[in-house]
């Protein structure tokens, strides 16, 4: 049996469930290492400046963001401040009808279940009333120190819990894509 990812309480109203994040996906994309031909010996990648050409120690590095021709930098320790903390608790803050959720949100499923037989009956009930009503709910937690948006669903007997995108991070797609205009119903000539 699988590991969860995640684990912690799935929460809304006065009812909290016990519940693991388990992965719904596989990826089957074929990796290579890179080697030197005629042996087996594997090519590793170096830290180097890229203006002096020297080796550069792992201590030496720190983060920076460009900003036109200059880069703020960041510490790795300014990071952990800001970084939000593992939560334990996935609360759901409404409900959603599926049918008005545009697919392109969606990024990520993932499976939820119960953590114990004991909480087999409400995991259940939730599963019933979000498959009865067509509903989802929305949600936000950390997990591997990155806030999440998520929707919670039923599906084929059990609850599926799907990462959305945030709306700031869907693209418009008149700004993307060149389309031709759109020709009107044809005239009789």
């Amino acid at each position: 049996m699988a590991r969860p990812v995640w684990a912690g309480n799935l929460s809304f109203g006065l009812v909290s469930l016990p519940v693991g994040l388990y992965t719904a996906t596989d990826s089957h994309t074929i990796h290579f290492h890179q080697l030197q031909r005629g042996t087996s010996d594997r090519i590793r990648n170096k830290r180097v400046n890229e203006r002096t050409g020297d080796g550069v120690q792992l201590d030496d590095i720190v983060k920076g963001y460009e900003i036109g021709d200059e880069y703020v930098l960041v510490e790795p320790k300014e990071l952990d401040e800001i970084a939000p903390g593992r939560s334990r608790s996935l609360e759901i803050a409404g409900f959603v009808d599926l049918a008005e959720a545009d697919p392109i949100f969606f990024d990520k499923t993932y499976y939820l279940g119960p953590r114990g037989a004991g909480y087999s009956k409400v995991y259940s009930l939730l599963e019933q009333a979000l498959a009865k009503t067509g509903k989802a709910g929305i949600a936000t937690f950390v997990m591997r120190q990155h806030e999440y948006l998520v929707a919670l669903k039923a599906e084929n007997g059990l609850l599926t819990l799907h990462t959305l995108h945030w709306a700031d991070e869907i693209r418009d797609p008149q700004k993307e894509i060149t389309c031709p205009e759109r020709r009107g119903p044809p005239t009789k000539s």
